[in-house]
């Protein structure tokens, strides 16, 4: 169990049932133009988890002097288990996800594909070892990875099975994917600065400059509340313009996507602690798993073939 702790196997899961629902239930169903079979999409899968989880393992690592004052009771590496064999692990993962990536994209014909996993690899060592000192930018970085992870999809899957017969409906099927890791970037930005105001004590100790440290939680806190209300605003404008004549879709959105973010919002007003902060990343948590599951509910109930 320490193991799976390491590499934050919720996060992979969530990342992984993504991904599966967008290739399985949503691309499959809408276009006969994808490039990666089944199995090759599950090792484009595993890919991608092989690189989250070796960038938990390495941000662990680094972690190791504000993990022992902001979590102790969760703290593994140095604990339960050893730095050195923590770091193999996390040299081994990022191989194989590295090496992966390189298959595929030879098998695809689109050799420069590799380089998105190169530079992946690359930006969580330095974002676990330099760039989270660096206010917000540490942030953007780690939630732009995530949302990354929803257009590789369709770097995958849709450009290499584009012609000029199906140029438009593959730009448009790949414009959807844009939208959701717009919302993914945007929720996984809130929580990676919420996670900040929770670390406050062990970031400014360890002389990380994070937001919160530099202007103070409660500030960051009003600023979380300015981005959750873009947030808000965000979901009406796309629910109004893509969803309001499809009453179950409609419907979805309103009660599991809209509603806690707007109860996400309100609690965010009386966040004090601790306690408080690490409930209002749960409700993130939920927010970003109802909006994978969108994808399933939206296949089911409206087709948008082009």
């Amino acid at each position: 169990m320490k193991y799976l702790q390491l590499i934050r196997y919720k996060n992979l899961l969530l990342i992984a049932l993504m991904q599966t629902l967008f290739h399985f239930a949503f691309l499959k169903n809408q276009t006969n133009f994808i490039a990666l079979s089944d199995l090759q999409f599950i090792l484009l899968i595993l890919a991608t988890l092989s690189i989250a989880a070796a960038g938990y393992i390495i941000n662990d690592i680094e972690d190791q002097y504000t993990d022992s004052i902001n979590k102790p009771e969760k703290q593994t590496i140095g604990v339960s288990i050893n730095e050195d064999f923590a770091f193999y692990i996390y040299i081994a993962l990022t191989v194989l996800g590295v090496g992966i990536g390189y298959y595929l994209s030879n098998l695809v014909g689109k050799n420069s594909f590799v380089g998105y996993f190169i530079i992946v690899s690359l930006l969580l060592y330095m974002y676990s070892t330099t760039l989270k000192r660096i206010p917000v930018l540490g942030n953007i970085i780690i939630a732009l990875i995530l949302a990354s992870s929803v257009l590789i999809i369709g770097f995958f899957d849709l450009f290499p099975a584009m012609y000029s017969e199906n140029f438009t409906s593959q730009m448009y099927l790949f414009s959807v994917l844009v939208d959701f890791s717009i919302f993914a970037f945007i929720i996984n930005f809130i929580r990676e600065m919420l996670k900040d105001v929770e670390d406050i004590n062990g970031d400014y100790n360890a002389d990380i400059h994070t937001l919160p440290v530099l202007i103070g939680a409660k500030r960051t806190l009003k600023i979380i509340l300015g981005i959750t209300l873009i947030a808000i605003l965000l979901v009406i404008y796309y629910i109004s313009v893509n969803f309001i004549n499809s009453t179950i879709i409609l419907i979805y959105s309103l009660l599991f996507i809209l509603g806690p973010l707007l109860y996400f919002f309100i609690k965010v007003l009386s966040a004090k602690n601790k306690t408080d902060y690490k409930k209002l990343s749960t409700i993130l948590k939920l927010i970003m798993l109802f909006g994978i599951l969108s994808i399933a509910v939206i296949q089911l109930n409206f087709s948008i073939h082009v």
